[in-house]
């Protein structure tokens, strides 16, 4: 689906947000992504996860246990084939002899790759391996974001990293309630609603505290809320250009 995308795209990002990392061989993974990098010509984010749905990984006969080892261990082998084009390596759950990438794809670097956790290991994981992060969870206003950015900076200054040089990332859960009333689960236990110029007020907000990247997810998912997104984005950029 994403190489058809970006076949019939040419500015716009695309990515995962994101592949459960147990579901795929991660060298094999790895050469995956940077061979759609080079379809997208250097527009695609490998997003990956330690995975958290117990019967998807049933379904497919995939053990469930040690999620964040494996993951660990995983990107121990992405981060570099996609950097570097080469790794060797051997651990409790992956091997991978002298691999290599080559051709390498458009990017020196690769693709970047965004890791989505929250809890203490996988903070660090991402402080150590990742160029972009996600808090894995639907926020809402910028306020909630704080937190969780400041357990990533905690994570950062644990490992010796900057955190200035972590790519920041957040999903929104935006709703239109007179549009049609939104569905609240644990997962989504509240959503950012308001005029088109509180959403562009809201977008300010996650910019100045350093997040590049937003995605939304809206309710209802129709024309006519995405159009009212679009609006908001338009006021937004407008109230950037005039600042």
């Amino acid at each position: 689906m994403l190489s058809a995308l970006t076949e019939a795209t040419q500015r716009v990002e695309v990515g995962t947000l994101v592949l459960c990392n147990l579901f795929r061989n991660p060298a094999l993974l790895a050469k995956m992504a940077d061979t759609l990098d080079e379809v997208s010509k250097g527009r695609f984010v490998l997003g990956v996860g330690a995975g958290w749905n117990e019967p998807e990984f049933r379904a497919f006969g995939i053990p469930f246990d040690h999620r964040v080892g494996r993951l660990e261990e995983a990107l121990q082998i992405i981060s570099p084939l996609l950097k570097t084009g080469h790794v060797d390596f051997e651990g409790k759950y992956y091997q991978v002899r002298d691999c290599e990438i080559t051709p390498r794809g458009p990017r020196v670097g690769g693709p970047p790759v965004l890791v989505a956790g929250s809890g203490p290991r996988m903070l660090r994981l991402t402080a150590q391996y990742a160029d972009m992060w996600n808090p894995s969870g639907y926020l809402t206003a910028p306020s909630s974001f704080i937190e969780p950015r400041a357990k990533l900076r905690v994570a950062c200054t644990e490992v010796g990293r900057d955190p200035t040089t972590l790519g920041l990332t957040a999903m929104v859960a935006l709703a239109y309630p007179e549009l049609g009333e939104p569905p609240l689960s644990p997962h989504i236990p509240a959503y950012l609603s308001g005029s088109t110029e509180e959403i562009a007020a809201a977008m300010h907000g996650y910019e100045q505290m350093g997040v590049s990247h937003l995605m939304f997810h809206c309710a209802p998912y129709t024309a006519t809320v995405l159009d009212r997104l679009a609006e908001a984005v338009h006021v937004y950029r407008r109230q950037g250009a005039v600042n």
